[in-house]
């Protein structure tokens, strides 16, 4: 049987709307990093004048980031005396942080100058940044194209500023540059256990990045 009149009219109005949905759902490609993760990390530390040494990106707390940090030398061969090296043990590092405990507690051997999350999305980068940025200096680095949005402006630097947040922007031939500065007047968390932990894996870094740091004997 012959289509009618109606049918085929519905049945081309349908295919038009198919076909536009179609090319409406493109999905455009993702933006990229221009360069590694610890290249970009490098630049951003010189650019905010985060004198120490960037450490290789690593996972804590479940954010990968990049710590900037210098190893205490008087600490350091105290540690060596007393045959401490870093400890990954959470729950023995809580422990140092008793009041009880304290006072033997060995000293941190880390100074952490700053924290860097490096990703290719502001928000990735932001869930990142966050925990650290509540006990010292924390900054985002993304690639430029990632600031180029209204989501960026309205949504990323509100709450970048409110946290304390640097933003470093990478173009794409991997040049650094700030787009936000940190802000030195919020409030900072004091040392407690996450802060002694995130400080054991910074000093653990540390030794691994200079060979010729002497470790402890009872080091892990």
């Amino acid at each position: 049987m012959a289509a009618t009149p109606q049918n085929t009219e519905r049945s081309t109005v349908a295919g038009g709307a198919k076909r536009s949905r179609t090319t409406a759902s493109r999905v455009l490609p993702p933006i990229e990093l221009p360069a590694s993760v610890d290249e970009l990390a490098r630049k951003a530390a010189a650019l905010l004048g985060w004198n120490g040494v960037v450490l290789p990106a690593t996972t804590l707390l479940g954010r990968k980031v990049s710590i900037v940090a210098k190893l205490r030398t008087d600490v350091h061969a105290e540690r060596i005396a007393m045959g401490v090296g870093p400890v990954a043990d959470r729950a023995l590092v809580d422990t140092w942080t008793w009041p009880e405990l304290a006072a033997t507690a060995p000293a941190p051997a880390a100074e952490i100058i700053g924290v860097l999350a490096v990703a290719r999305h502001w928000r990735t980068a932001m869930a990142s940044a966050v925990p650290f940025s509540r006990y010292g200096e924390a900054a985002m680095v993304l690639p430029s194209p990632a600031v180029l949005t209204d989501d960026y402006v309205t949504n990323c630097l509100p709450r970048a500023r409110a946290y304390g947040l640097a933003v470093v922007t990478a173009d794409p031939y991997a040049t650094a540059d700030l787009d936000l500065d940190t802000h030195h007047d919020r409030v900072l968390l004091q040392e407690d256990p996450v802060s002694r932990w995130v400080n054991e894996m910074a000093y653990d870094l540390l030794l691994r990045e200079d060979s010729d740091a002497p470790v402890p004997a009872e080091a892990d």
